[in-house]
């Protein structure tokens, strides 16, 4: 945002182009394929949506805005209305028009630049859930879940594409996920989670996707207050409180038609693995919308700004669990809601 108004201020009205911004702000190579790597795009989207929110506050209503129409990466400024006031035309000399002129030019540029100081200085639910994991200098390590099984014995390269194939939700948080480190230009890492070694957790901040199918989510939850429980007998798996252990309000039958499925259930951590002393994110649903949930709840604001009303006031500085759950719709799920937080 910095980039372009200082650039528009300096008399450039030429079109910028995506490329142009990838190459200049995010320091992409001049020959980085826009389709691939959207970052400008969805930094865009993202700009929008905070000055939307910025202006919406009443305090804001009288500031110069600025703007982002759809479609460019130009910003344009647009004053506040004012009520008409009649004034007698001034008759000054030339010198002092033209000193009033670079006054007033000066004036706006303060106006703008006190604009994006004060849009910056006010941190969103995104930044301060994300804040610790990416104030790290190591590269963030993304393991995926996959239902791959360790073993010795020689397989064929089939078996091999065959062990590795991973669900779908799983691919869907995980392009979320990656996208969030590309915009934040946060180096990463995609390991497949069944192939790693405990060991590997202490190479930096881990995020961690998926639950059955994920053993380091499971290690981690089985000492919290919610984890993930299954039971091979009733075909009913849930997640289990400790504080009430004998509920099961988050709870489905695995066995059920999957096109009765109404609800599903996920967990978010963000805590500090007492094991490796590392930052540990988990998005982890109890079936397949679940895990999606997780996904959108991670990456978008405004689902994050449900923890304000939740968790008590400094939760960014400390560990977190919480349980979320969503509507499922034919074969969509719904929007993430929090239905318990906890914070230590």
């Amino acid at each position: 945002m910095r980039f372009v108004v200082e650039r528009a201020l300096e008399g450039h009205t030429e079109p910028l182009k995506e490329r142009t911004l990838g190459i200049e702000v995010f320091g992409r190579e001049p020959d980085y394929d826009t389709n691939l790597d959207p970052v400008v795009r969805t930094t865009a989207v993202e700009i929008r949506k905070r000055i939307a929110q910025y202006y919406h506050e009443a305090s804001h209503e009288s500031e110069m805005r600025i703007e982002f129409p759809p479609g460019t990466y130009m910003p344009e400024f647009r004053m506040p209305p004012k009520p008409a006031v009649t004034v007698p035309p001034p008759e000054p000399p030339k010198k002092s028009h033209a000193r009033a002129m670079i006054l007033a030019g000066g004036i706006a540029l303060a106006l703008v630049v006190a604009a994006v100081v004060t849009f910056r200085s006010k941190p969103t639910a995104l930044d301060r859930f994300w804040e610790p994991v990416f104030a790290s200098g190591d590269p963030i390590s993304l393991y995926i879940g996959s239902d791959i099984k360790n073993s010795k014995d020689s397989i064929t390269v089939i078996d091999l594409m065959h062990s590795e194939k991973v669900a779908f939700s799983d691919a869907t948080t995980l392009a979320r996920l990656t996208s969030l480190m590309v915009t934040r230009n946060k180096p990463y890492r995609i390991r497949l989670q069944p192939t790693a070694e405990l060991e590997d957790l202490k190479d930096g901040p881990a995020i961690l996707i998926g639950a059955f199918n994920n053993s380091f989510v499971l290690r981690l939850t089985e000492r919290l207050r919610y984890g993930f429980v299954r039971n091979d007998e009733t075909h009913v798996n849930y997640i289990r409180d400790q504080r009430n252990p004998a509920s099961m309000v988050w709870s489905e039958l695995v066995t059920a038609p999957y096109l009765d499925m109404k609800q599903d259930y996920a967990i978010i951590c963000r805590l500090v693995d007492p094991s490796t002393g590392k930052l540990v994110v988990t998005a982890s649903g109890l079936a397949k919308y679940g895990t999606e949930v997780a996904g959108e709840f991670l990456t978008n604001s405004s689902a994050l700004e449900q923890i304000d009303r939740m968790a008590p006031k400094g939760w960014e500085r400390k560990n977190m669990e919480i349980v979320l759950t969503t509507e499922v719709v034919g074969r969509r799920a719904g929007t993430p809601k929090v239905a318990a937080v906890e914070v230590w």
